[in-house]
Formats: C-alpha cells, sequence, structure tokens
C-alpha cells in the first residue's frame, strides 16, 4: 500500500448536463459511500451544476469497535462532550480543500461551488468552510454538527465565509444525531457568522436520514445560490 490514508476510489459524479458553470460537492455520512447522494442530486439536478460525491477512505472507526469502514475521519462518541478526532477532522478538512482546488483548476470558480455533506459529511463541510480560504457559494448540512466547536474563538470568524449562505436540516425523531445537536450547532454557528445568512429547518418524523421535502429545500438552495451564468 502507498499513497495516504485520504485515498480512496473516485468520486460519484453526476455531470452537467451543459457546460458545468457551478458544483456541488457532497460528504456521505459514516459507512456509505457517494453513490446513493449521486441518485439523489441527478434527480433534482440543475442544468449548469456538477455534482462531486466524494468517497471516504476505509479506515478502522472507535465508536464501531474498530471496525474498518468509509469514514471521513475518527469517531469516539456522539455525546456533545465526547473527544474528538481532532488531527482527522484537520486532515479530511484539507482533503476537501483539494477537491475544491480540482474544481477551480476545472474552470469553476470556488464562488461558484457548494460544499455540502449528510451526518459526518456535513460535519466536516461545516467545519472546512469556516477554516478555508476559498470563498464558497453556500454549505449544505444536513443531519450533522459542527466539530472541534470549542476551537472557534467567541465571536464572528474573519475569513472569507464569514457571510456564507448557510442551509442546515434536520429531522426531528433523529435518534443518531439528536435534532438537539442541531439546534445547538445552529446557536454556535449564528455567533460565528452573520446569522441572516442561516436557515434551520426541521422536518416531522424524519430520522437520520433524508426527504423528498428536504431534498426539495436543497434543490432550492442550489438554484439560488448557484443561479445561470449564461
Amino acid at each position: 500500500m502507498c499513497g495516504n490514508n485520504m485515498s480512496a476510489p473516485l468520486p460519484a459524479i453526476v455531470p452537467a448536463a451543459r457546460k458545468a458553470t457551478a458544483a456541488v460537492i457532497f460528504l456521505h455520512g459514516l459507512g456509505d459511500t457517494g453513490h446513493g447522494w449521486a441518485e439523489a442530486f441527478a434527480g433534482i439536478r440543475s442544468p449548469h451544476v456538477k455534482y462531486i460525491c466524494p468517497h471516504a477512505p476505509v479506515m478502522p472507526v472507535s465508536l464501531n469497535m474498530n471496525m474498518a469502514m468509509p469514514s471521513w475521519f475518527d469517531i469516539i462518541g456522539l455525546s456533545p462532550d465526547a473527544q474528538e478526532d481532532e488531527a482527522g477532522i484537520k486532515q479530511a478538512a484539507e482533503h476537501v480543500k483539494v477537491l475544491i482546488d480540482q474544481e477551480v483548476k476545472n474552470g469553476i470558480p470556488s464562488n461558484r461551488i457548494i460544499l455540502g455533506g449528510f451526518s459526518q459529511g456535513g460535519a466536516l463541510s461545516l467545519y472546512t468552510a469556516l477554516t478555508t480560504h476559498q470563498k464558497l457559494a453556500g454549505v449544505i448540512a444536513l443531519s450533522c454538527w459542527l466539530p472541534l466547536r470549542t476551537s472557534f474563538s467567541q465571536g464572528a470568524i474573519s475569513g472569507v465565509n464569514k457571510d456564507i449562505p448557510i442551509l442546515q436540516c434536520h429531522g426531528d425523531c433523529d435518534p443518531l444525531v439528536p435534532l438537539m445537536f442541531g439546534s445547538l450547532t445552529f446557536e454556535k454557528l449564528k455567533s460565528l457568522i452573520n446569522p441572516v445568512d442561516i436557515t434551520f429547518k426541521t422536518y416531522s418524523g424524519m430520522m437520520h436520514s433524508s426527504c423528498i421535502e428536504e431534498m426539495m429545500d436543497v434543490k432550492k438552495f442550489v438554484d439560488k445560490h448557484l443561479p445561470p451564468v449564461d
């Protein structure tokens, strides 16, 4: 084996129906792959948008008795005060920044890229957006939390994304990442970026999953913040 532990198969991609002038990079949850989300985005695609759904590398996960599975970083526990894999989270964020840079090289400016994810992938997308020097068009944060939240000083972040639009969504019956985590994350985000830029939506009866109503809200968010340029 050679290369670093972020080596993984090439992303699942839904190409733009015409020339791609914008992109969505969406990160799946623990133990999943990008294929299911690519299928979901294929159903709500906008013709000028390219959808990139990378696959996490396989690694042992402490929460699951060190069983190896696709994971962006190690998860030690799911309580709000659980120890976090700081080094792994930061390394994963650097990997995501490389993905963004690749699209910039492909001709899509970073401010025409929305970063998003579900659960662990949503957590990573939030952390990356708040720490990168790449100006992004928005963040889609589904059923997730803000990792390393205590590493952010009190008050607004000073980076290029201090006014970034965020769509945060959560099911009110989520047994894995409880709605309380989403609410606490929403409150923390309001202290870090302009509160008017954050939309927090909850879905009645939704568990740790997605639903058609949520995906339509995602589509509206993408269409609003990545409009056609031609």
